[in-house]
């Protein structure tokens, strides 16, 4: 008489267990991830969201490896090419006040061209990086519109515009922005404050070097120039696709795209590039997000609009292998693509 009330309880732990399991798919799976050094061994913070609530939080390695400094969850990282969506956004704001517009010519706002092309690549070109631009000094690599080419070039002369437009340095553009959104510990780079930040480092089989030298300059700040936590980037993810940085016009221009392109992080085929933002639309989920990479810094910062949820990955290192590089960044991507989080919680 009392097996009836075991196999009650045995039935009633089951499904316990298997809600536990529908609830939360990818915590776990990206946990063994990490533990896993087969392919490299990760360095870095991880953070997710959904509704602007913590859905998955940890920081794993070093800050500094000479030091042994155990990384934080609220550490700074130099975020890289991650800095070229907020240039987008800062460009895109002085479009809405009607100080900029996409289809000028960039000589109208950079006056002090000669380049002949000057004339004819237009700011919308230099955003979604169709430009043709490879070097002030050289012809263009194809005509303007045709093709596309990603580079750093085209947002030093888009943070030239910013400045142009609004009277204003980049910083100061920049910071005011950071002060309006509440990123309390964002900044563009500057030696002064680079104490703050946590080291880069080269990895060589599991053997990382501290990079002390930095590509950032004066001039490639709005290309790579940001510092920033993953706790500030969540920040920024609320703010930017939920209306409260760009108006819905300019929000639609950002991430609408007219040209395609490919890059590993999301996958073998070309998807959509909008201004400073990647967008896969062709398969579910949808998410929009870009990448970082340099000074011995790797950033991913992922947006899924239909679940809200944001996927940010900071590594404070760059393998010598590019190939592994943005490993552990693919394939949490792949989790949570995959996960109840972004499938059954959709809005």
């Amino acid at each position: 008489m009392f097996r009836l009330p075991c196999l009650m309880i045995a039935l009633l732990l089951s499904c316990c267990h298997s809600y536990g399991q529908q609830k939360d798919d990818y915590s776990a799976q990206i946990d063994r991830l990490i533990k896993d050094t087969s392919v490299r061994r990760f360095n870095g913070v991880v953070l997710m969201t959904q509704n602007g609530k913590t859905k998955y939080a940890k920081a794993y390695g070093y800050a500094n490896f000479d030091q042994k400094t155990p990384l934080k969850l609220n550490d700074q990282f130099e975020i890289m090419s991650n800095s070229k969506q907020i240039t987008a956004v800062l460009l895109l704001r002085q479009v809405a006040q009607g100080k900029v517009d996409l289809q000028s010519p960039i000589k109208k706002y950079l006056p002090y061209l000669t380049q002949s092309w000057a004339d004819t690549v237009t700011v919308h070109q230099l955003l979604n990086h169709t430009h043709g631009i490879i070097d002030m000094d050289k012809p263009l690599l194809f005509k303007p519109g045709t093709d596309f080419k990603y580079g750093n070039l085209s947002n030093a002369l888009l943070g030239k515009i910013i400045e142009y437009a609004s009277k204003r340095s980049y910083t100061e553009n920049a910071t005011a922005l950071f002060k309006e959104l509440n990123m309390k510990h964002t900044f563009c780079y500057s030696k002064a404050k680079a104490q703050k930040l946590v080291s880069g480092h080269f990895n060589t089989n599991n053997v990382f070097k501290v990079l002390h030298a930095t590509q950032i300059d004066i001039n490639s700040m709005p290309a790579d120039g940001i510092v920033s936590t993953a706790n500030d980037l969540a920040l920024w993810d609320e703010s930017l696709h939920k209306g409260k940085v760009l108006t819905p016009e300019m929000y639609q221009l950002m991430t609408t795209y007219k040209v395609l392109a490919q890059h590993d992080v999301f996958g073998k085929d070309k998807i959509g590039y909008g201004y400073g933002i990647r967008i896969s639309d062709q398969e579910s989920p949808k998410y929009l997000g870009h990448t970082g990479l340099g000074d011995g810094f790797a950033s991913v910062n992922l947006y899924f609009p239909d679940s809200d949820v944001c996927l940010i990955v900071l590594e404070n290192q760059m393998n010598d292998n590019l190939d592994i590089n943005y490993y552990f960044e693919t394939e949490i991507r792949k989790i949570l693509m995959h996960s109840n989080l972004t499938h059954q919680h959709q809005r």
